[in-house]
């Protein structure tokens, strides 16, 4: 299989201009490396009718164009259970009642991450586990073997976070993100990973886990967010921020991908022209600020 790269949005609305630029962004890497460029649409949780379509319609205006069928991960159930199952044969589950005020008013492991499972459920007997069972329906946990793992990123170098016992299936039913992602990217044969640098807390985690399921480790690459004049991340309240907010006022998509090809360090154009200026070293790693009425002038 051709190793590639991807872009995987949620739809939960339209796509502002710093997803479109991360978009153009992993496009780049893909690309330039000769990799195949797949689209993911990630909604097992956060899907808002219209929004694929109108996600598709913008990525498609500005340029990005992807290899084979759009995947989606509601259409994915059978290779996540597969997963766990594999997990729950190793012994590396367990089943998990607690509610998140629980888990927000547990007290904490020294040095712990904000939010990180406190083990609660880690070692219910089962006469414990029987009542609890009566109570309300289970989520499955990892259970973790070590408290921190260690990735490389093409940004940001070596990076060690935190691992804790995270949630692999929800108590609805629902595949949780972090192994959906790890399943999904290893069944696509991607290889290459390139998304918002906000996600780069959760990757040691996400790269434990394929190790348990003895499954490749992606490249990394975490880049700059778009921020507001607040240095906040870049939301709708921000004014002008979606093709179709731009589009009423004037601006064009193709001026859009100008504009966020300027902001990259790259020539306007189309994307396959800024591929031969495209170098991951000269790329800035600073936020970019979008300030709406200056950034379209």
């Amino acid at each position: 299989m051709t190793p590639a790269g991807r872009f995987a949005p949620s739809p939960s609305g339209e796509l502002h201009v710093g997803n479109l630029r991360t978009a153009i962004l992993a496009w780049l890497f893909a690309r330039s490396t000769g990799r195949r460029f797949l689209l993911r649409v990630e909604d097992l949780d956060r899907a808002r009718a219209g929004a694929e379509a109108v996600q598709l319609r913008d990525l498609a205006a500005i340029g990005v164009g992807w290899d084979g069928d759009v995947i989606r991960q509601t259409a994915r159930g059978a290779l996540y259970d597969d997963a766990i199952s594999r997990l729950q044969s190793a012994g590396l589950t367990y089943e998990c009642f607690c509610t998140r005020r629980e888990i927000q008013e547990a007290p904490s492991a020294p040095h712990a991450p904000q939010g990180a499972y406190p083990g609660t459920c880690r070692n219910l007997d089962a006469a414990e586990l029987e009542c609890k069972r009566s109570t309300r329906p289970a989520a499955i946990r990892l259970r973790a073997e070590l408290a921190e793992y260690s990735v490389h990123d093409v940004l940001h170098g070596a990076y060690t976070g935190a691992v804790d016992d995270f949630v692999l299936r929800r108590n609805d039913g629902v595949t949780a993100y972090n192994l959906a992602v790890v399943v999904d990217d290893a069944e696509q044969g991607i290889d290459q990973v390139v998304r918002g640098d906000d996600l780069l807390p959760s990757t040691p985690r996400q790269a434990y886990l394929a190790s348990l399921l003895n499954i490749p480790v992606p490249e990394y690459a975490h880049v700059p967010l778009v921020v507001n004049s607040d240095g906040a991340r870049l939301a709708k309240r921000d004014g002008a921020v979606t093709l179709a907010d731009l589009g009423a006022r004037g601006v064009s998509a193709a001026e859009v991908r100008n504009i966020l090809l300027d902001s990259l360090g790259l020539p306007p154009g189309t994307l396959e022209a800024a591929l031969d200026a495209f170098s991951p070293a000269a790329l800035p790693r600073e936020p970019w600020v979008w300030k709406d009425t200056v950034n379209i002038q």
